[in-house]
């Protein structure tokens, strides 16, 4: 009787959360994961020596490291460069013949792509953004401010436009790179704000649609990259699913599109269900990927933070949110900064997951770094997010995913100050105990073989 009682007291001490796998439930496949090659992050790489060069570039793409698959790849300048400038700058060249690449790309981002693909053990999928329209074509005749391009969908500026975009593909392709998406321009929104401070090009949902619709879509479905993705928005998903809506209830448009982008920032005023899992449910043949984000960018809290293990927990959380309602996957901003958050024209410094000191030669990972690896790392394309339950309400979050090699990953973020006790019950394993320390992002991979 006493070793009875005794059992009881055990078994009463056990973790009272027990987390069960549902797999019958199947949800989005992922893509992967990934950062931007800014010009920027190609300046703060190359200053370091060649050795220090290849170790960072390993950190991110080697099978040593954390094996992102996606990289973001800017169309001429952003505000992440040291200068503006397109890639047609001679004004009413509506042929492009003067279009060219420029040094940044040449000497800094091409050759650090090659290196990176060299080091990944399946080939990136690189994608583009645009910034601005050269200023010939825009409506302020600026890089930067509120301006849209002259004229109409349909017209020579719009298809000099589109133009662009397959040259720039072109361009590239000439130094053995090919990109798996473009998205319609960043930022969308950004070109419509008077005294915007930054390189930007100004589309409403309707003219995006109509811009896809007449010049774009067509031109990429006639070129040699008929199949590129291509990505609508490239902004905030507070405009979700109104933007989806406008672009993607007409056919001529839809038809050439692949996929929905959207930046993290102001999520707070943008709950996931609202936005993410309303545009899946109203055009789930249309991938969500999250395209950008990136700490200290707010105003009161800016630039570079080394060692914050509060930007870390954002990252997870706001990643987990999204994958939870059907994102498939997550980019994520510059790869790599110096110590003021830089270079950057406008000044507009903010964080990265490896920051750069080339007076020592030395470059560190921060905790956003390892924040990501929990998904790069574990989550390969391919790998299905699938039905969980729980036994009581949990402050931690959770996702939990099967892979194509048929095991199971499960992430755990506990972001509350009290260490976490619970099971995860899976009928191929049966029970796991398992304990999420205060603060922290756990990651849990076993076969179901």
């Amino acid at each position: 009787m006493e070793r009875f009682t005794d059992l009881r007291v055990i078994l009463s001490q056990g973790p009272s959360l027990r987390i069960t796998l549902n797999p019958s439930q199947k949800y989005q496949r992922i893509k992967g994961f990934g950062g931007a090659m800014t010009d920027a992050a190609a300046m703060n790489i190359l200053s370091l020596s060649s050795g220090a060069q290849d170790q960072l570039l390993r950190q991110y793409f080697s099978p040593d490291g954390i094996e992102y698959r996606f990289v973001r790849v800017p169309m001429a300048s952003c505000d992440f460069s040291t200068r503006l400038y397109t890639y047609a700058d001679t004004p009413d060249d509506y042929s492009l013949q003067n279009f060219t690449l420029t040094e940044e790309d040449i000497h800094m981002k091409i050759p650090l792509l090659q290196r990176a693909q060299a080091l990944s053990a399946q080939p990136l999928n690189l994608f583009a953004s645009a910034w601005s329209a050269p200023a010939w074509l825009k409506t302020n005749g600026a890089l930067i401010g509120k301006g849209s391009l002259k004229g109409k969908p349909g017209g020579k500026e719009h298809k000099t436009w589109a133009q662009y975009y397959i040259r720039f593909l072109e361009e590239y392709g000439k130094y053995n790179l090919s990109f798996w998406g473009l998205t319609s321009g960043n930022e969308p929104t950004a070109g419509g704000i008077t005294n915007d401070s930054f390189q930007a090009l100004g589309f409403t949902p309707e003219t995006q649609r109509d811009w896809i619709a007449l010049d774009l879509g067509p031109g990429l479905h006639s070129s040699s990259f008929p199949q590129t993705r291509l990505m609508i928005l490239d902004d905030n998903r507070l405009l979700l699913p109104h933007w989806a809506k406008v672009v993607l209830s007409e056919v001529q448009a839809a038809r050439y599109v692949h996929g929905i982008g959207f930046h993290w920032y102001l999520n707070n005023l943008a709950p996931p269900d609202f936005t993410l899992t309303a545009t899946h449910h109203l055009y789930p043949e249309y991938f969500l990927f999250a395209t950008e984000a990136c700490s200290g960018w707010g105003p009161l809290d800016r630039g570079v933070r080394l060692g914050s293990w509060d930007r870390a927990e954002d990252y997870a959380h706001d990643i987990i949110q999204d994958l939870n309602n059907y994102v498939t996957g997550w980019t994520d901003w510059n790869l790599a900064l110096n110590q003021d958050g830089g270079p950057n024209w406008g000044k507009n410094f903010v964080d990265s997951p490896i920051i750069v000191d080339p007076s020592k030669d030395v470059f560190y990972k921060q905790p956003t770094f390892y924040s990501m690896a929990h998904f790069s790392k574990f989550l390969w394309e391919g790998s299905q997010r699938v039905g969980v339950s729980y036994s009581q309400h949990t402050s931690m979050e959770i996702s939990v995913y099967i892979r194509p090699d048929a095991s199971a990953v499960l992430i755990v973020l506990n972001r509350s100050e009290e260490e976490m006790q619970f099971e995860v019950w899976d009928q191929t394993l049966g029970f796991l105990s398992e304990r999420a320390p205060a603060h922290s992002i756990l990651t849990l991979l076993w076969s179901r073989r």
